[in-house]
Protein backbone atom coordinates (compact mmCIF):
# COMPACT_ATOMS: atom_id res chain seq x y z
CA UNK A 1 0.00 0.00 0.00
CA UNK A 2 1.10 3.33 -0.50
CA UNK A 3 0.79 5.38 2.74
CA UNK A 4 -0.35 9.64 2.49
CA UNK A 5 2.51 12.39 2.52
CA UNK A 6 1.66 13.68 5.43
CA UNK A 7 1.91 9.59 7.77
CA UNK A 8 4.88 9.54 5.25
CA UNK A 9 6.74 12.96 6.75
CA UNK A 10 5.70 11.94 10.27
CA UNK A 11 8.63 10.62 11.95
CA UNK A 12 8.16 8.24 14.70
CA UNK A 13 8.94 9.42 18.36
CA UNK A 14 12.43 8.54 19.65
CA UNK A 15 11.05 8.46 22.81
CA UNK A 16 9.01 5.67 22.12
CA UNK A 17 11.94 3.89 19.74
CA UNK A 18 14.11 3.72 22.68
CA UNK A 19 11.32 2.49 24.80
CA UNK A 20 10.36 -0.70 22.03
CA UNK A 21 14.02 -1.65 22.43
CA UNK A 22 14.34 -1.95 26.24
CA UNK A 23 10.95 -3.97 26.48
CA UNK A 24 13.07 -6.43 24.29
CA UNK A 25 15.48 -6.77 27.25
CA UNK A 26 13.70 -8.17 30.57
CA UNK A 27 15.71 -6.49 32.93
CA UNK A 28 15.98 -3.11 31.77
CA UNK A 29 15.62 -0.05 33.76
CA UNK A 30 13.23 2.10 32.31
CA UNK A 31 14.70 5.62 32.48
CA UNK A 32 13.11 7.12 29.13
CA UNK A 33 9.39 7.72 29.86
CA UNK A 34 7.46 10.60 31.18
CA UNK A 35 5.29 8.34 33.40
CA UNK A 36 4.81 8.58 37.13
CA UNK A 37 5.69 5.52 38.99
CA UNK A 38 2.91 6.15 41.21
CA UNK A 39 -0.69 5.00 41.20
CA UNK A 40 -3.81 7.33 40.30
CA UNK A 41 -4.78 8.23 44.24
CA UNK A 42 -7.67 6.19 45.50
CA UNK A 43 -10.24 8.35 45.70
CA UNK A 44 -9.98 9.22 41.85
CA UNK A 45 -10.40 5.81 40.87
CA UNK A 46 -13.14 5.48 43.27
CA UNK A 47 -14.94 8.40 41.66
CA UNK A 48 -14.61 6.48 38.24
CA UNK A 49 -15.98 3.23 39.53
CA UNK A 50 -19.09 4.67 41.41
CA UNK A 51 -19.53 6.36 38.23
CA UNK A 52 -19.43 3.78 35.92
CA UNK A 53 -21.57 1.45 38.36
CA UNK A 54 -24.09 4.13 38.54
CA UNK A 55 -24.32 3.66 34.69
CA UNK A 56 -22.47 7.20 33.88
CA UNK A 57 -21.14 4.94 30.76
CA UNK A 58 -23.10 7.50 28.32
CA UNK A 59 -21.90 10.43 25.48
CA UNK A 60 -20.74 13.63 27.33
CA UNK A 61 -20.77 17.12 25.70
CA UNK A 62 -17.90 17.75 23.17
CA UNK A 63 -16.50 20.14 25.40
CA UNK A 64 -17.09 18.29 28.44
CA UNK A 65 -19.09 17.66 31.05
CA UNK A 66 -20.74 20.96 33.33
CA UNK A 67 -19.42 19.79 36.48
CA UNK A 68 -15.81 19.32 35.20
CA UNK A 69 -15.34 22.09 33.21
CA UNK A 70 -16.65 24.84 36.72
CA UNK A 71 -13.99 23.11 38.51
CA UNK A 72 -11.32 23.18 35.59
CA UNK A 73 -11.65 27.62 35.75
CA UNK A 74 -11.86 27.24 39.35
CA UNK A 75 -8.46 25.83 39.06
CA UNK A 76 -6.89 27.71 36.91
CA UNK A 77 -8.14 30.75 38.75
CA UNK A 78 -6.92 29.84 41.83
CA UNK A 79 -3.79 27.83 41.50
CA UNK A 80 -2.46 29.50 38.27
CA UNK A 81 -3.89 33.15 38.78
CA UNK A 82 -5.54 32.45 35.19
CA UNK A 83 -8.92 34.84 35.63
CA UNK A 84 -11.29 32.03 33.65
CA UNK A 85 -14.84 30.93 33.23
CA UNK A 86 -16.01 27.48 32.59
CA UNK A 87 -17.19 28.34 29.04
CA UNK A 88 -13.87 29.02 28.18
CA UNK A 89 -12.60 25.46 28.75
CA UNK A 90 -12.46 22.51 26.52
CA UNK A 91 -11.82 18.81 28.37
CA UNK A 92 -10.00 16.98 26.06
CA UNK A 93 -8.12 13.07 25.51
CA UNK A 94 -5.18 14.49 26.93
CA UNK A 95 -3.24 17.11 26.47
CA UNK A 96 -1.98 15.96 23.40
CA UNK A 97 -5.56 16.66 21.96
CA UNK A 98 -5.55 20.12 23.13
CA UNK A 99 -2.59 20.77 21.13
CA UNK A 100 -3.65 18.75 18.09
CA UNK A 101 -7.17 20.31 18.25
CA UNK A 102 -6.33 23.95 18.74
CA UNK A 103 -3.61 23.70 15.97
CA UNK A 104 -6.08 22.40 13.69
CA UNK A 105 -8.62 25.30 14.00
CA UNK A 106 -5.92 27.92 14.05
CA UNK A 107 -3.71 26.88 10.85
CA UNK A 108 -3.91 26.29 7.34
CA UNK A 109 -1.77 23.59 5.51
CA UNK A 110 1.11 25.38 4.85
CA UNK A 111 1.02 27.87 7.82
CA UNK A 112 4.05 27.49 9.69
CA UNK A 113 4.20 26.59 14.03
CA UNK A 114 7.23 28.00 15.57
CA UNK A 115 8.61 25.32 18.18
CA UNK A 116 11.44 25.08 20.71
CA UNK A 117 14.66 23.41 20.57
CA UNK A 118 14.56 21.25 21.80
CA UNK A 119 11.35 19.98 22.23
CA UNK A 120 8.57 17.02 22.69
CA UNK A 121 8.75 15.47 20.02
CA UNK A 122 4.90 15.27 19.27
CA UNK A 123 4.91 19.19 18.66
CA UNK A 124 6.22 18.41 15.11
CA UNK A 125 4.25 14.63 14.54
CA UNK A 126 0.92 17.23 14.78
CA UNK A 127 2.45 19.49 12.46
CA UNK A 128 3.52 16.52 9.80
CA UNK A 129 -0.49 15.04 9.81
CA UNK A 130 -1.87 18.81 9.41
CA UNK A 131 0.55 19.85 6.75
CA UNK A 132 2.23 22.24 8.65
CA UNK A 133 5.88 23.93 8.12
CA UNK A 134 7.97 24.11 11.31
CA UNK A 135 10.60 26.85 12.21
CA UNK A 136 12.51 26.54 16.14
CA UNK A 137 13.72 28.85 18.06
CA UNK A 138 16.09 28.04 20.93
CA UNK A 139 14.84 27.22 24.13
CA UNK A 140 18.44 28.06 25.67
CA UNK A 141 21.17 30.39 25.04
CA UNK A 142 24.18 29.56 25.92
CA UNK A 143 24.50 31.21 29.50
CA UNK A 144 21.64 29.27 29.87
CA UNK A 145 18.89 32.49 29.59
CA UNK A 146 15.81 32.56 27.16
CA UNK A 147 17.45 34.30 23.95
CA UNK A 148 14.39 36.84 23.04
CA UNK A 149 16.21 38.10 19.98
CA UNK A 150 16.96 34.69 18.56
CA UNK A 151 13.25 33.84 19.28
CA UNK A 152 12.33 36.80 17.13
CA UNK A 153 14.72 36.19 14.29
CA UNK A 154 13.02 32.72 14.24
CA UNK A 155 9.45 34.58 13.04
CA UNK A 156 9.23 34.26 9.44
CA UNK A 157 6.03 35.47 7.35
CA UNK A 158 4.35 31.57 7.14
CA UNK A 159 4.96 31.71 11.21
CA UNK A 160 0.99 31.77 12.92
CA UNK A 161 1.97 29.89 16.11
CA UNK A 162 4.75 29.75 18.45
CA UNK A 163 4.52 26.65 21.03
CA UNK A 164 5.86 27.78 24.40
CA UNK A 165 6.67 24.76 26.96
CA UNK A 166 7.14 25.71 30.49
CA UNK A 167 7.90 23.72 32.76
CA UNK A 168 9.80 22.24 29.87
CA UNK A 169 10.48 18.83 28.46
CA UNK A 170 13.49 17.38 27.92
CA UNK A 171 15.35 19.99 30.20
CA UNK A 172 13.54 20.46 33.33
CA UNK A 173 13.64 24.50 33.28
CA UNK A 174 11.21 27.18 33.08
CA UNK A 175 10.98 30.71 31.54
CA UNK A 176 11.24 33.70 33.99
CA UNK A 177 8.25 36.19 34.16
CA UNK A 178 10.49 38.65 32.24
CA UNK A 179 10.69 36.49 29.41
CA UNK A 180 7.20 35.58 29.34
CA UNK A 181 5.61 38.71 29.18
CA UNK A 182 8.36 39.72 26.41
CA UNK A 183 7.70 36.54 24.53
CA UNK A 184 4.01 37.46 24.65
CA UNK A 185 4.55 41.23 23.39
CA UNK A 186 6.83 39.93 20.40
CA UNK A 187 3.87 37.80 19.91
CA UNK A 188 1.40 39.85 19.75
CA UNK A 189 3.55 42.50 17.87
CA UNK A 190 4.03 40.32 14.80
CA UNK A 191 0.06 38.40 14.47
CA UNK A 192 0.93 34.98 16.29
CA UNK A 193 -0.88 32.79 18.78
CA UNK A 194 0.56 30.92 21.39
CA UNK A 195 0.04 27.49 22.60
CA UNK A 196 1.26 27.07 25.67
CA UNK A 197 1.83 23.82 26.87
CA UNK A 198 1.71 23.80 31.13
CA UNK A 199 0.93 20.46 31.50
CA UNK A 200 3.72 20.21 34.19
CA UNK A 201 3.10 23.29 35.94
CA UNK A 202 2.55 22.04 39.39
CA UNK A 203 5.58 19.87 39.41
CA UNK A 204 7.84 22.27 40.29
CA UNK A 205 10.45 22.59 42.93
CA UNK A 206 11.18 26.25 44.24
CA UNK A 207 7.24 27.87 44.22
CA UNK A 208 4.02 26.19 44.30
CA UNK A 209 3.23 26.51 40.64
CA UNK A 210 5.22 27.48 37.16
CA UNK A 211 3.88 30.61 36.18
CA UNK A 212 1.06 31.29 33.62
CA UNK A 213 1.80 33.10 30.07
CA UNK A 214 -1.65 33.72 29.47
CA UNK A 215 -1.90 35.18 33.19
CA UNK A 216 1.27 37.25 32.66
CA UNK A 217 1.21 38.10 29.09
CA UNK A 218 -2.74 39.44 29.26
CA UNK A 219 -2.93 38.38 26.11
CA UNK A 220 -6.31 37.34 23.83
CA UNK A 221 -4.54 35.37 22.04
CA UNK A 222 -2.86 32.69 24.30
CA UNK A 223 -3.80 29.14 24.78
CA UNK A 224 -2.99 27.51 27.93
CA UNK A 225 -2.56 23.34 27.34
CA UNK A 226 -3.01 21.65 30.50
CA UNK A 227 -3.29 17.81 31.77
CA UNK A 228 -4.30 15.50 34.64
CA UNK A 229 -1.66 12.32 33.86
CA UNK A 230 1.37 14.28 35.36
CA UNK A 231 0.02 16.14 38.08
CA UNK A 232 -1.77 13.04 39.42
CA UNK A 233 -0.34 10.14 38.02
CA UNK A 234 -3.47 9.60 35.85
CA UNK A 235 -1.38 9.38 32.24
CA UNK A 236 -3.64 6.11 31.08
CA UNK A 237 -6.56 8.17 31.70
CA UNK A 238 -6.66 10.41 29.35
CA UNK A 239 -8.07 13.20 30.14
CA UNK A 240 -6.08 16.90 29.26
CA UNK A 241 -7.76 20.50 28.71
CA UNK A 242 -7.18 23.90 27.04
CA UNK A 243 -8.15 27.52 28.17
CA UNK A 244 -8.70 29.59 25.24
CA UNK A 245 -10.16 32.50 24.26
CA UNK A 246 -13.95 33.35 23.79
CA UNK A 247 -13.68 33.37 20.11
CA UNK A 248 -11.80 30.66 19.87
CA UNK A 249 -13.58 27.84 21.92
CA UNK A 250 -16.41 27.05 19.27
CA UNK A 251 -13.20 26.41 16.86
CA UNK A 252 -11.46 23.98 18.89
CA UNK A 253 -14.96 22.01 20.07
CA UNK A 254 -15.70 21.74 16.97
CA UNK A 255 -12.57 19.64 16.04
CA UNK A 256 -13.16 16.90 18.30
CA UNK A 257 -16.53 15.89 16.98
CA UNK A 258 -14.91 14.17 14.17
CA UNK A 259 -11.50 12.87 15.68
CA UNK A 260 -12.79 11.79 19.30
CA UNK A 261 -16.23 13.03 19.89
CA UNK A 262 -15.50 13.66 23.45
CA UNK A 263 -13.69 12.33 26.69
CA UNK A 264 -14.94 9.08 28.60
CA UNK A 265 -17.45 9.98 30.80
CA UNK A 266 -16.09 7.62 33.90
CA UNK A 267 -12.92 9.36 33.38
CA UNK A 268 -14.75 13.02 33.75
CA UNK A 269 -15.90 12.14 37.20
CA UNK A 270 -12.61 10.96 37.85
CA UNK A 271 -11.18 14.29 37.26
CA UNK A 272 -13.51 16.29 38.82
CA UNK A 273 -12.33 14.43 41.81
CA UNK A 274 -9.09 15.10 41.23
CA UNK A 275 -9.65 18.46 41.14
CA UNK A 276 -11.58 18.91 44.40
CA UNK A 277 -10.42 15.89 46.25
CA UNK A 278 -7.35 16.17 48.89
CA UNK A 279 -4.34 17.62 47.49
CA UNK A 280 -1.66 16.17 49.43
CA UNK A 281 -1.08 13.40 46.92
CA UNK A 282 0.17 15.90 44.27
CA UNK A 283 2.47 17.51 47.33
CA UNK A 284 4.01 14.01 48.00
CA UNK A 285 4.70 12.93 44.30
CA UNK A 286 6.77 16.37 44.38
CA UNK A 287 7.98 16.11 47.15
CA UNK A 288 9.54 12.80 46.23
CA UNK A 289 10.87 13.71 42.93
CA UNK A 290 12.35 16.86 44.54
CA UNK A 291 14.12 14.09 46.64
CA UNK A 292 14.91 12.02 43.39
CA UNK A 293 16.56 14.83 41.64
CA UNK A 294 18.90 16.17 44.71
CA UNK A 295 20.47 12.76 44.64
CA UNK A 296 20.88 12.46 40.61
CA UNK A 297 22.26 15.51 40.31
CA UNK A 298 24.54 15.10 42.88
CA UNK A 299 25.61 11.69 41.50
CA UNK A 300 25.99 13.34 38.10
CA UNK A 301 28.30 16.41 39.95
CA UNK A 302 30.59 14.02 41.84
CA UNK A 303 31.38 11.86 38.44
CA UNK A 304 32.01 14.60 36.54
CA UNK A 305 28.77 14.53 34.34
CA UNK A 306 27.62 17.86 32.79
CA UNK A 307 23.47 18.13 33.21
CA UNK A 308 21.14 20.54 33.62
CA UNK A 309 19.73 20.96 37.50
CA UNK A 310 16.29 21.00 36.76
CA UNK A 311 13.96 23.58 38.64
CA UNK A 312 10.62 21.69 37.82
CA UNK A 313 9.31 18.67 35.82
CA UNK A 314 10.63 15.40 36.14
CA UNK A 315 13.47 15.48 34.05
CA UNK A 316 17.20 15.55 34.11
CA UNK A 317 18.97 16.97 30.83
CA UNK A 318 22.51 15.30 30.95
CA UNK A 319 25.10 16.65 28.26
CA UNK A 320 27.27 13.08 27.25
CA UNK A 321 29.77 14.42 24.95
CA UNK A 322 32.65 13.26 26.57
CA UNK A 323 31.46 9.71 25.79
CA UNK A 324 32.72 10.32 22.38
CA UNK A 325 29.32 9.33 21.06
CA UNK A 326 26.41 11.07 19.72
CA UNK A 327 23.16 11.26 22.05
CA UNK A 328 21.36 8.41 20.14
CA UNK A 329 24.35 6.09 20.00
CA UNK A 330 25.04 6.79 23.47
CA UNK A 331 21.70 5.37 24.92
CA UNK A 332 21.90 2.63 22.08
CA UNK A 333 25.07 1.26 23.87
CA UNK A 334 24.17 2.56 27.28
CA UNK A 335 20.71 -0.09 26.70
CA UNK A 336 22.71 -2.91 25.15
CA UNK A 337 25.90 -3.07 27.30
CA UNK A 338 24.26 -1.93 31.16
CA UNK A 339 20.32 -2.50 30.04
CA UNK A 340 19.46 1.27 30.98
CA UNK A 341 17.24 3.13 28.96
CA UNK A 342 17.29 6.81 28.32
CA UNK A 343 15.94 8.90 25.72
CA UNK A 344 18.24 10.77 23.06
CA UNK A 345 18.36 14.00 23.31
CA UNK A 346 18.67 14.25 19.20
CA UNK A 347 14.92 12.95 19.50
CA UNK A 348 13.96 16.65 20.47
CA UNK A 349 15.82 18.69 18.27
CA UNK A 350 19.05 19.51 16.50
CA UNK A 351 20.06 21.35 20.08
CA UNK A 352 20.05 17.86 21.81
CA UNK A 353 21.75 16.04 19.52
CA UNK A 354 25.00 15.22 22.58
CA UNK A 355 22.25 15.05 25.08
CA UNK A 356 20.24 12.26 26.77
CA UNK A 357 17.21 12.78 29.29
CA UNK A 358 16.52 11.07 32.34
CA UNK A 359 13.76 10.28 33.85
CA UNK A 360 13.08 10.89 37.71
CA UNK A 361 9.78 9.78 37.45
CA UNK A 362 10.93 5.92 38.34
CA UNK A 363 11.35 3.66 41.43
CA UNK A 364 14.24 5.17 43.25
CA UNK A 365 16.46 2.44 43.54
CA UNK A 366 16.36 1.55 40.00
CA UNK A 367 16.97 5.37 39.38
CA UNK A 368 19.88 5.83 41.31
CA UNK A 369 21.60 2.21 39.79
CA UNK A 370 20.51 3.44 36.27
CA UNK A 371 22.00 6.87 36.51
CA UNK A 372 25.59 5.54 38.77
CA UNK A 373 25.46 3.15 35.15
CA UNK A 374 25.04 6.36 32.85
CA UNK A 375 28.19 8.14 34.87
CA UNK A 376 30.16 5.03 34.20
CA UNK A 377 29.75 4.41 30.88
CA UNK A 378 30.62 8.23 30.19
CA UNK A 379 33.84 7.78 32.16
CA UNK A 380 34.73 4.19 30.35
CA UNK A 381 35.02 5.89 26.91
Amino acid sequence: MTPSQSIRHMERSGIREIFDLANTIPDAIHLEMGEPNFDTPAHVVQAAATAASNGYTKYTPNAGIPELRVAIARKVTERNGLTSSPDQVIVTPGAIAALYGTLLALCDPGDEVLLPDPAWPNYRMIAALQGLGVGTYPLLSEDGRFDLEAFERSITAKSKVVIVNSPTNPTGTMLDEQSIKALVEIADARGLWVISDEVYDEIVFDRDVAPSIAALGSSDNVVSVYSFSKTYAMTGWRVGYAVAPPDLVSYVVKTQEPITACVNAPAQMAAVAALEGPQTCVTEMRDAYRERRDRVVELLADAGVPHLRPTATFYVWVDVSASGLSGQDFARRLLADHHVAVTPGGAFGRAGTNHVRVSLASAPDDLYRGVKSLAAAIIDR
